[in-house]
């Protein structure tokens, strides 16, 4: 088991990474007695290392050691949901994947139905878990094209956080490249934060596209194309993790 793998989750958050029900359903499972660990009753915010007997109304759900782990990355057309599927028929992106893939696949993270680009798919619950979580302040890069120019008070305001009803959104670094371009940096990153600044500023994306998270970039990828992280990638990105500052450890 790798040092990642090595790592607990809380039991709601690895049933949702696994599929079987958003993490709120997940709680209400647990609560409901619906869900065994090695044979006991689970607990809410029990944590599991995924290589436990765990059942779901008495249904085993497997081991993560043993299944054969995915890392796709996704250049996420505009117009594509982020979900699994979709009530009202809308396409989600993981339906340019899943025709090609035997795997249950779930995409860590999300982008908003008009925001293009960068978008990781994983069968690893572990994994999923740990890059989603605020704590692991993986830095994440925006490509933006605006409606109208950018303001020259723009990238030091957004730098220094500004508060929207009562929510602070804060960019981890900004570069204006061109009148109605730049590249937005975010570390934790709300529910369309960047495009409720720009509606701050009066302006409206054009394009809003994620073009990097952490060491992974988009790269050549036409909208719609996917394809497997390479082993270096895979390193890399868990590497990257393992050495930012809340994984290090308390701070000084």
């Amino acid at each position: 088991m790798s040092d990642l793998q090595a790592k607990p989750i809380r039991l709601h958050a690895f049933l949702a990474a696994a599929g079987i029900a958003s993490r709120r359903a997940c709680e209400e499972l647990i609560k409901q007695g619906r869900v065994e660990v090695d044979g006991q009753p689970a607990s809410i915010g029990q944590k599991v290392y995924g290589t436990e007997d765990i059942r779901v109304n008495g249904q085993p759900i497997p081991v993560l050691s043993q299944k054969r782990f995915r890392y796709i990355l996704l250049n996420k057309p505009k117009g594509y949901l982020s979900s699994i599927k979709d009530p009202q028929g809308r396409p989600c992106a993981i339906d340019l994947i899943a025709p090609s893939i035997p795997d249950r696949l779930y995409n860590i993270g999300r982008l908003d139905q008009w925001s293009s680009g960068l978008l990781l798919f994983t069968n690893d619950g572990n994994f999923a878990a740990q890059l989603m979580h605020p704590s692991s302040e993986i830095d994440k890069e925006y490509f933006v094209q605006t409606d109208q120019p950018i303001p020259p008070g723009f990238a030091a305001s957004f730098m220094r956080g500004i508060i929207l009803e009562g929510v602070r959104y804060r960019a981890h670094a900004v570069r204006v490249v061109a009148p109605d371009k730049a590249h937005i940096v975010l570390i934790e990153g709300k529910n369309r934060e960047i495009r409720r600044v720009l509606e701050h500023f009066g302006l409206r994306a054009k394009i809003l596209e994620r073009i990097r998270i952490g060491p992974l970039s988009i790269g050549e990828l036409s909208p719609g194309q996917w394809r497997d992280l390479t082993e270096q990638e895979i390193y890399a990105l868990k590497a990257y993790m393992s050495s930012r500052p809340s994984n290090k450890g308390p701070r000084k």
